[in-house]
């Protein structure tokens, strides 16, 4: 194995423009603001990695504390490395923002890795690539697109082969069921699911809504309520047949262990760019093995179909947003997935590492804050 060093770990953001603002109760999201780092090695090559900042200060917290850790630093060792930066400061790298910054160079670094040995990353990892299901993260912008839209989108959707799709919830709780039934009606055999985005409270305030949803037989329920209370969300589970999903940004301590041991959920969701990377996700992935949960990843494609193709779960469904409809316009101007008749996605391109992580044109169109200048090629 090489033992090249690293030499520079930079980072900028990408304030992606959105069609229409995305609006989920109070939280309304006018841009979507991206965190892209950069790992150089001595030789070189750089390794890549983005991700949403949610708002929080992972760039500041990579430039001030994971910047001096990682530089220097041996290729080879990038787990060593990852627990050594976990451990010298566990009350910031143990969840939040300084867990997403630490997920960032854990994955630039096993890129640049990858791209050193000429390898993909999933034949880096020892892994094959096989075609996987796919889902159409549909209806945005979900305060404005209606049921009449819904359809016609998934309509189209399902006539590319597309045999998944998952809504977010609308203004309402009417809205979300008029939405989900015509996404049903769309497409009567495919697999349907809900995105609550955190707004629920309570297990009655979630039960109004799925006590609407005759006819649509949801695939699952997902990320109901804030993270944080595990006893809720199980008491929602008790009281409904519909599968329930939680994990999106969460990560961390406790995580997934506490909905495990409440018994909370069916399905643990995994978002490698922000619980651990490589390094450390896998650590989540285990826990699922090891208490019988299924799990699935969250939206950033380019990674997980790759990673979790690796590994060998190739029943892993991977999410794409519909290109340039505000779910992630940093993915939309990245390659797009090929799909199958049957709903499966073929393997993206076989490059070094993940393969083109930046389109540096359409970063050019967007607004940035870029100190180190790692985004702008002459």
């Amino acid at each position: 194995m090489s033992e090249s060093k690293v030499t520079d770990l930079s980072v900028a953001t990408v304030e992606a423009e959105l069609p229409a603002p995305v609006v989920f109760g109070d939280w309304i999201m006018r841009t979507r603001e991206f965190v892209v780092v950069r790992i150089t090695l001595d030789s070189g090559i750089e390794g890549w990695a983005f991700t949403l900042s949610r708002d929080g200060a992972v760039a500041e917290h990579i430039r001030k504390t994971l910047r001096n850790i990682y530089v220097g630093t041996l290729t080879k060792d990038v787990e060593s490395t990852f627990r050594v930066a976990q451990r010298r400061s566990l009350a910031s790298h143990s969840a939040g923002v300084g867990l997403r910054a630490l997920s960032l160079a854990d994955l630039a670094l096993w890129d640049a890795r990858s791209k050193e040995a000429g390898q993909s990353i999933s034949k880096f990892l020892k892994g094959n690539r096989s075609p996987m299901p796919a889902t159409a993260i549909i209806g945005y912008p979900p305060a404005t697109m209606g049921p009449e839209e819904v359809f016609d989108q998934v309509q189209d959707l399902y006539s590319q082969g597309w045999r998944r799709f998952k809504a977010p919830v609308g203004i309402n709780n009417q809205a979300t069921a008029e939405r989900l039934k015509a996404a049903r009606k769309a497409a009567p055999d495919a697999w349907i699911g809900c995105d609550a985005a955190w707004i629920f409270n309570d297990v009655a305030g979630a039960m109004e809504l799925l006590n609407m949803l005759d006819g649509v037989d949801l695939g699952w329920f997902e990320d109901i309520f804030p993270p944080g209370n595990a006893q809720v969300v199980a008491e929602l589970r008790s009281s409904t047949k519909i599968p329930i999903a939680m994990g999106d940004e969460q990560g961390g301590i406790y995580y997934p262990e506490a909905l495990i041991a409440k018994s909370a959920v069916d399905v643990i969701r995994i978002d490698l760019t922000c619980m651990g990377g490589i390094t450390g996700g896998r650590r989540i992935v285990d826990e699922c093995l090891k208490a019988g949960v299924s799990f699935a990843a969250h939206m950033f494609a380019h990674v997980h179909s790759q990673v979790f193709g690796a590994w060998g779960f190739t029943n892993v469904p991977i999410e794409w947003g519909v290109p340039w409809t505000g779910v992630d316009p940093y993915a939309d101007s990245l390659e797009q997935p090929k799909i199958r008749v049957d709903g499966l996605m073929e393997p993206l391109s076989e490059k070094p590492g993940f393969g083109d992580l930046v389109n540096f044109e359409w970063i050019k169109t967007q607004k940035c804050v870029d100190p180190d200048k790692i985004l702008f090629r002459v």
